[in-house]
């Protein structure tokens, strides 16, 4: 199982300033937590042109978002960017259908112990609570990488293939060539922060619920 929570505003306000916005919420399964109240209040105060919305279960599975997608499409290509809130499967799976389009996540996704769930899904989540998604074009750096690398690819990398998985594409070097497509490769120059390995549902719920 798993809690989804919003990231904080200061994260993710300024890369979606002024630009025209298409938004994918994902309710989630029902043993998920998805703060949706939280999300509507804060889409609602958006001063940023929204072209359209959609909310549905079940971004995880790539051939029903991808349904969506056509549906929507005439409202995604009117749009700068795309902002999920999903967990980070979600995020991930918008990405990989819209490969010219940006797609910012505004959730972190943290752990809970339990069953996890059988879902229809190409991608997987670390539940890391510090989505590096905005970063790395929608690509996970942690899932994608066995080295679980955030600052580039290791020496290792040769011809665009994993050291410890020759049969693999480097993680790094498939971000690279998507930031290149979407003219964002300056983002390579912010040097992520170490993850922080005590954020987990302890931290949230003590947050949330004044538990300690």
């Amino acid at each position: 199982m798993l809690v989804t929570q919003l990231k904080p505003e200061e994260e993710v306000l300024p890369k979606i300033s002024g630009k025209r916005l298409f938004i994918f919420e994902c309710l989630g399964c029902k043993e998920l937590y998805f703060p949706k109240e939280e999300v509507g209040k804060f889409v609602d105060s958006l001063k940023e042109e929204i072209t359209g919305r959609a909310i549905l279960d079940y971004l995880c599975n790539r051939e029903f978002v991808k349904a969506y997608v056509g549906e929507y499409s005439k409202e995604i290509e009117g749009a700068d960017l795309v902002l999920v809130f999903s967990c980070g499967v979600g995020t991930q799976v918008v990405s990989s259908l819209l490969e010219s389009k940006l797609v910012y996540t505004g959730c972190d996704t943290l752990y809970l112990n339990g069953f996890q769930g059988l879902s229809a899904r190409n991608f997987n989540c670390n539940q890391c609570g510090q989505c590096y998604l905005n970063y790395t074009a929608g690509i996970c750096p942690i899932t994608n990488c066995p080295k679980g690398l955030l600052n580039g690819p290791c020496g290792g990398t040769k011809d665009g293939k994993c050291e410890v998985d020759p049969e693999a594409d480097c993680a790094w070097v498939l971000i690279y060539k998507r930031l290149e497509k979407l003219g964002k490769l300056d983002t390579l120059t912010e040097i992520l922060s170490p993850r922080d390995y005590s954020k987990n549902i302890t931290e949230y719920l003590s947050q949330k619920e004044g538990v300690k």
